[in-house]
């Protein structure tokens, strides 16, 4: 697909410069002919191929630019967004594969293209510290891969993303929990500890946000649904280490584990098929 770069030549340029100021004649007037766009393509594809990647999506935008919604086009503006995720251009990358998808939702690229926007999004997750708005766009749109193309590769590797970006998630809420506890409220890190044991179960989060009900519920009395998280992190996580301290926890109090089957944080697992 490769075609020979063709330079223009110095006249055309001087006719150029003549017809954008205006001074040549009707009989003069000459057109200059667009640049092929699979010479422009494959330049970029040359850019690549020297880790410019982007200079290279700048060369594909071209070709979307001068021949819009031609094959090549197409091909140029999923390579585009590819480039713009090369060059660490997230936010771009983003807008160009969104732009992609909406313009050929049924091409058989579509599914890259979408995984292409997810990753993007993945990329931009911050810090656990900071605000997790992104981490959930970035989730969204892992699941959306996952959903839509169940039987691709890109499913295969956006489902590894997805439960990073739901670990991050649940590290935060355990982060708020943890402060909480911290300022003896307690009921602030309930609801938080909460949010990890019903939504983001499978998380490495979840051992520890048993514990830390467990520790909770204690120093609020409330013996009986302490009892009960350090029962389900005991059966679930037999050797985990946080339930070792939740065992002694609960006997500090003069009880031992043991499970009510009404409670939340049972019930809750037995949804998940966990407990």
């Amino acid at each position: 697909m490769r075609a020979k770069v063709r330079a223009g030549s110095l006249a055309l340029v001087l006719v150029a410069g003549a017809l954008l100021a205006g001074c040549a004649s009707d009989k003069d007037e000459l057109l200059i002919p667009d640049e092929p766009a699979e010479k422009i393509y494959n330049e970029g594809l040359t850019l690549l191929r020297r880790q410019e990647p982007e200079k290279a999506a700048k060369r594909f935008e071209d070709v979307d630019r001068t021949h819009p919604y031609s094959e090549w086009a197409r091909k140029s503006l999923l390579m585009s967004t590819f480039s713009y995720f090369e060059a660490g251009k997230y936010d771009e990358a983003i807008a160009s594969g969104r732009r992609y998808v909406a313009l050929y939702p049924g091409s058989q690229d579509a599914a890259y293209a979408q995984y292409l926007v997810a990753s993007a999004l993945y990329e931009n997750i911050p810090d656990i510290t900071r605000d997790q708005r992104k981490t959930r766009q970035a989730l969204d749109a892992l699941e959306d891969v996952a959903r839509k193309y169940p039987n691709t590769e890109y499913a295969a590797t956006a489902k590894k993303k997805i439960e990073v970006a739901r670990d991050q998630l649940a590290g935060k809420e355990m982060m708020i929990g943890r402060y909480y506890l911290e300022q003896r409220n307690y009921t602030g890190a309930i609801n938080r500890f909460k949010v990890v044991v019903t939504q983001y179960q499978t998380t490495r989060q979840v051992e520890e946000a048993l514990l830390r009900l467990t520790e909770a519920y204690m120093a609020l009395g409330v013996v009986s649904e302490a009892q009960t998280a350090a029962a389900v992190l005991g059966y679930n996580f037999p050797d985990s280490p946080w339930y070792k301290d939740a065992y002694k926890l609960v006997q500090s109090g003069g009880a031992e584990p043991q499970e009510n089957k009404a409670s939340w944080i049972s019930q809750a697992f037995k949804k998940m098929g966990l407990g």
